[in-house]
């Protein structure tokens, strides 16, 4: 498994298991498969409403837990100091961990940027007392990175975003890489360009033609091309499956290169169409909602 380092000198592994939209019941059978197929970064978050089964797998997984990157994340309604101090003890406490190795901010939040800045100041309280051992944010663009590194000490070592090749935000991914910030893509095999929500019109990039073509002349599948592309140009990825088949597939990728010319036609396909909600439009009237306690 290749590992990244990030900013503060921790490592962690450069491709994970991700566990979005994937039901309670569900969840422990696949971090558990991921587990014992050599995974050992598992990402989660609070809005994801499965952080207990998540939880729970690590603990029935003959993996010790010090040699498991566990990510998770506090969702907007739980912005604000304390109340993001708060959110923090709730994650812990339903993963049944005492420290978290990567805790981020899972939207920008853009209407009330107060209340995020706060957030983030509990992250870094967080991070000085040994509760967490990195902090980062998720979605965040460069106008909010700015505003961030503005009015905080802590440079984040992590901006997850939707990254696939339909998506890009090269401006973003410039930025943070600028700064020492790692990127993770969300997203990295596009999945989030043939759910219902793209509309009408959407078409995944895993049958676009170039990405088939790259597929066959290596003997992988496209996911496994689309992951070693943001692998390969230095990127984290957290794809998503609950089926074992599909996640041992994700991480047999470490065994081939594309060239510089297929990362290349990869890089031309970009569509400049987001498939996730516009950061500016996440508000806590559009989409708050109340984080369990433990």
């Amino acid at each position: 498994m290749q590992t990244l380092t990030l900013n503060n000198g921790v490592r962690m592994p450069g491709l994970g298991l991700g566990v979005f939209q994937t039901p309670p019941d569900e969840t422990q059978n696949a971090v558990r498969a991921a587990l014992d197929l050599g995974y050992r970064h598992i990402d989660t978050a609070a809005a994801y409403g499965n952080e207990r089964e998540v939880g729970q797998a690590i603990r029935d997984s003959a993996v010790p837990r010090d040699d498991i990157f566990v990510e998770t994340k506090i969702w907007i309604s739980d912005y604000g100091y304390d109340e993001t101090l708060r959110g923090f003890h709730k994650s812990a406490a339903k993963l049944g961990v005492d420290q978290i190795d990567l805790l981020i901010l899972h939207q920008a939040l853009p209407s009330d940027i107060d209340r995020t800045l706060a957030a983030y100041r509990a992250l870094e309280k967080l991070l000085t007392d040994g509760k967490v051992r990195a902090i980062g944010v998720s979605n965040f663009m460069v106008d909010h990175l700015t505003t961030l590194l503005d009015a905080t000490d802590v440079v984040p070592a992590v901006n997850q975003l939707e990254i696939h090749p339909y998506f890009q935000q090269r401006a973003v991914l410039n930025f943070d890489n600028d700064h020492n910030i790692l990127n993770q893509a969300w997203s990295p095999i596009g999945g989030i360009t043939f759910y219902p929500g793209y509309g009408e019109n959407r078409r995944s990039v895993l049958e676009d033609p170039a990405v088939t073509a790259i597929a066959e002349a290596h003997s992988k599948s496209p996911a496994q091309v689309l992951l070693r592309w943001g692998i390969q140009q230095g990127r984290s990825v957290i794809p998503k499956s609950t089926k074992r088949h599909r996640i041992a597939e994700n991480i047999d990728i470490f065994d081939f290169a594309l060239s510089t010319d297929e990362l290349k036609a990869l890089d031309a396909l970009e569509t400049g169409r987001r498939g996730g909600p516009e950061p500016e439009n996440v508000t806590l009237a559009a989409y708050g909602r109340a984080i369990p306690e433990a």
